[in-house]
C-alpha cells in the first residue's frame, strides 16, 4: 500500500488524463556570446546571433577557424546573452569607423584585434576590463544613449524572435551584464519572459557610470523599473562566484565599505536572483574540497587560483563566499538575521563561450574564445598568467558547456521561464540524463518502485526548487535519474543536506542513497569506485558498469525539527573520456600527465528547503 490509492481510484482510467503537473525535461543553455561581445568579437569569433541560433537548433555552420561543426542533439531552448556594455563598439572597431580610428586607444584596439593571435586575445581581455571599470575612453563608450546602441540591440531582440519557434526550438531575448568590481566576478544573466513589443521598450541597463553601475542593487532596481514601467518579465542569473574571490555570496556588503545587509537586500535578492549558474566553461561552483574535505567527489573541475582578471590571487577564506553548498548555508544564516534568505536559489549549468558554439560534449568540444577552438596545440596552451603574483591557467582547465534541465508543461517562452522562476530545474555539466526530486512525509520505499513518479511526488511532496508542506516525523526524498540516451550509466545518487547548527556553526553531510554494482560502503561509510572501462586510445568507454537509471526513497536519517536545512540531489555519471582525452587521439598529442584525460560528468538539482514551523 503506498497511500495513493484514493488517488488512483479518483482518476480517470488514463493516468495522464487531466493532468496540470509537468512531465517533460527541456535542456538548454541560458549563457552564450557571439561576435558581438567586445572580448569574444575582438578575440577572432565571427559568428553573431543568427548563426548561433542556427547552430543551437541543430543547422551545421562554419566555425570561427573554418571548421563545420554541428551538435549531437539540437537545444530545446536556448539564450544568447551578449555584453550589455558597449554593444556595437566591437564591430566598429573592427572595421576602422572614423570615431574609433581617431582616437588613439580605439586605433590601437583596431591594430590589436586585427592583428589576431595573441595580440588579439590580450586586446580583449584588457577591452573588457575598461568596458567594466568605466575606463573606456569616450569615443569607445557605446552606452544608452548611442544610436548604435540601440540599432545593436533591437537586431538582438528581432534575431531571437526570427528563431523563436515555441513547442520545437525556444528562444529568449537576454543579455549580460558583465559587473567586475576590483577584479572580481559578479556578472548576471538578465533574462525576459518578454517578446519585441516589450524589449524594445528599453535598452540593457550596464555596469559603466553614471548610466549604469557595477552594484547588483542597481540591476535589481533597473529589473523592477522594467516590469514597473513596461508591464513585463524579467529575472537574472549570477554566474562564476568562483571567480569572485568572495563577494558572489558575501556575509557583509562590499559596496558599502562593508556593512551589514539590510532586509530589503535580502528582499531584493530573494526576488530577482532565484537561480544561480552551478557549473559552466569556467570550472564547476558546486563544492570545494577545502570547504567539503569529507566529500570525495568536492574537487571536481576545480577553478580556485585567482579572481577574474586575475589580479587578486585567491586566498582560503575567501572559498566560502564563492560555492554553490556554502552559499546555500550562508543563505540560512542571513535569514535568521534579516528575516529573509537572499541566497535562497535554484541551480542551472551554461556555457558562457564566446564562440558563438554551445557545445556539451566532451568529443565536440569548441572552447572558450576562437584561440580554443580545436586545434593540435590547444590542450596545453597558457590562456593567462600574472607574473608578480606568480599565478597562471592553461586552457586544458576549460571544460564543456554545461546545461540546464527544465521541468515545464511545454517548450515556450512562458512555460520555461514560469518553471525557472519557480526552481524546477536542475543543472549538469553536459549530459542530458533525466532526474526528479521531490521532498515529503509520506513517501515509501514502495514509491520508488512506480514508473509513474511524478503522479506520486506531486500528490505526496514538493517537487525541487520548493519549500517543504507541514508535517511530522523525518522527511523523505523520492529521487530518480535516468542516464542520458546516448551517455554514459550512473555511479550513484547522493543526497546533499546543510543546515545551520543552533549555535552559527555551518555543517554538511552527503549520503549515498541509490548505486550500482551491488557495492557495499566500506568501514568509513564510503562505496567504492565504480570502476573505469575507459579505452584513452580510442577514446571511448562501454557500459559494462554502472546503472542505466538509479532510483530511491531516502529519509534523513539525522533529521533536527529546529534546524533549518536544504537538501539537494547529485547524480554522478561512471567515468568516459574528457576533450582533452579526444584531443589526444584526434592530433596524436603526447599531453603532460597532470593533464585529466577522464571526467565523471554529474548532474545538481535545485535543492528543497525546510523551516520549522512557526
Amino acid at each position: 500500500m503506498t497511500g495513493l490509492e484514493p488517488v488512483f481510484a479518483e482518476r480517470p482510467y488514463s493516468p495522464y488524463a487531466n493532468r496540470s503537473f509537468p512531465e517533460n525535461v527541456y535542456f538548454g543553455d541560458t549563457h552564450v556570446h557571439t561576435g558581438l561581445s567586445g572580448d569574444a568579437g575582438g578575440g577572432g569569433t565571427t559568428l553573431m546571433p543568427r548563426d548561433a541560433y542556427r547552430f543551437a537548433r541543430g543547422e551545421q555552420v562554419t566555425s570561427n577557424t573554418g571548421q563545420p561543426v554541428k551538435l549531437r542533439t539540437p537545444f530545446d531552448f536556448f539564450m544568447i546573452t551578449d555584453h550589455s556594455d558597449a554593444m556595437g563598439a566591437i564591430t566598429d572597431i573592427l572595421a576602422g569607423t572614423p570615431n574609433v580610428m581617431a582616437d588613439p586607444d580605439g586605433k590601437m584596439f583596431h591594430e590589436e584585434f586585427n592583428a589576431g593571435g595573441k595580440r588579439a586575445q590580450d586586446a580583449a581581455f584588457e577591452l573588457t576590463r575598461q568596458f567594466s571599470q568605466g575606463e573606456v575612453s569616450e569615443a569607445l563608450n557605446y552606452q544608452p544613449g548611442n544610436p548604435a546602441y540601440k540599432r545593436v540591440w533591437e537586431d538582438i531582440v528581432d534575431a531571437a524572435e526570427e528563431f523563436n519557434d515555441p513547442g520545437v526550438f525556444t528562444t529568449f531575448i537576454a543579455y549580460e551584464w558583465t559587473s567586475l568590481e576590483k577584479g572580481n566576478n559578479l556578472h548576471r544573466n538578465v533574462i525576459f519572459r518578454d517578446g519585441a513589443e516589450r524589449a524594445k521598450q528599453i535598452v540593457p541597463y550596464t555596469t559603466t557610470p553614471p548610466i549604469g553601475s557595477r552594484d547588483p542593487r542597481k540591476l535589481w532596481e533597473w529589473l523592477q523599473n522594467y516590469e514597473d514601467t513596461v508591464g513585463g518579465d524579467v529575472t537574472a542569473i549570477p554566474h562564476n562566484g568562483n571567480l569572485s574571490n568572495g563577494m558572489m555570496f558575501a556575509l557583509l556588503d562590499d559596496f558599502a565599505d562593508g556593512a551589514a545587509f539590510d532586509a530589503n537586500y535580502a528582499e531584493q535578492r530573494n526576488k530577482w536572483e532565484r537561480l544561480y549558474e552551478a557549473t559552466q566553461i569556467k570550472g564547476d561552483g558546486e563544492a570545494h574540497p577545502f570547504l567539503s574535505p569529507d566529500d570525495e567527489f568536492a574537487d571536481f573541475e576545480t577553478w580556485d587560483w585567482a579572481n577574474l582578471d586575475m589580479s587578486q590571487a585567491k586566498i582560503k577564506y575567501m572559498l566560502a563566499g564563492e560555492y554553490v553548498r556554502s552559499g546555500l548555508q550562508r543563505g540560512l544564516q542571513l535569514e535568521t538575521e534579516l528575516g529573509t534568505n537572499p541566497y535562497k536559489f535554484g541551480l542551472v549549468g551554461a556555457g558562457d563561450a564566446h564562440t558563438g558554439l554551445s557545445t556539451p560534449d566532451n568529443d565536440n568540444f569548441f572552447g572558450k574564445f576562437t584561440a580554443y577552438e580545436p586545434s593540435e596545440d590547444r590542450a596545453n596552451h597558457l590562456s593567462k598568467r600574472n607574473e608578480d603574483l606568480d599565478i597562471e591557467y592553461h586552457s586544458w582547465r576549460y571544460i564543456t558547456s554545461g546545461l540546464t534541465a527544465v521541468w515545464a508543461t511545454s517548450n515556450t517562452r512562458g512555460a520555461i521561464f514560469d518553471a525557472m522562476e519557480r526552481r524546477e530545474v536542475y543543472a549538469t555539466t553536459s549530459s542530458r540524463m533525466r532526474v526528479r526530486l521531490f521532498g515529503g512525509w509520506d513517501f515509501t520505499s514502495e514509491d520508488a518502485g512506480h514508473r509513474d513518479l511524478a503522479l506520486v511526488g506531486y500528490t505526496k511532496g514538493v517537487p525541487m526548487g520548493a519549500d517543504m508542506l507541514p508535517g511530522t516525523g523525518a522527511p523523505s526524498f523520492l529521487v530518480y535519474a535516468l542516464r542520458d540516451p546516448m551517455g554514459a550509466n550512473l555511479d550513484r545518487i547522493q543526497m546533499v543536506k546543510g543546515w545551520i547548527e543552533a549555535d552559527g556553526t555551518p555543517r554538511e553531510k552527503v549520503y549515498d542513497v541509490a548505486w550500482s554494482d551491488g557495492r557495499v560502503a566500506g568501514a568509513d561509510g564510503k562505496l567504492p569506485p565504480v570502476g573505469n572501462t575507459v579505452d584513452l586510445s580510442i577514446p571511448a568507454w562501454t557500459n559494462t558498469i554502472g546503472a542505466s537509471e538509479l532510483g530511491t526513497v531516502w529519509e534523513d536519517p539525522d533529521f533536527d525539527p529546529a534546524l533549518k536545512a536544504f537538501y539537494y540531489a547529485r547524480v554522478i555519471e561512471i567515468p568516459t573520456p574528457r576533450w582533452t582525452a579526444y584531443d589526444a587521439v584526434k592530433f596524436n598529442l603526447d599531453l603532460p600527465d597532470h593533464i585529466p584525460m577522464t571526467v565523471q560528468e554529474r548532474a545538481y538539482t535545485s535543492p528543497i528547503w525546510y523551516a520549522p514551523k512557526g
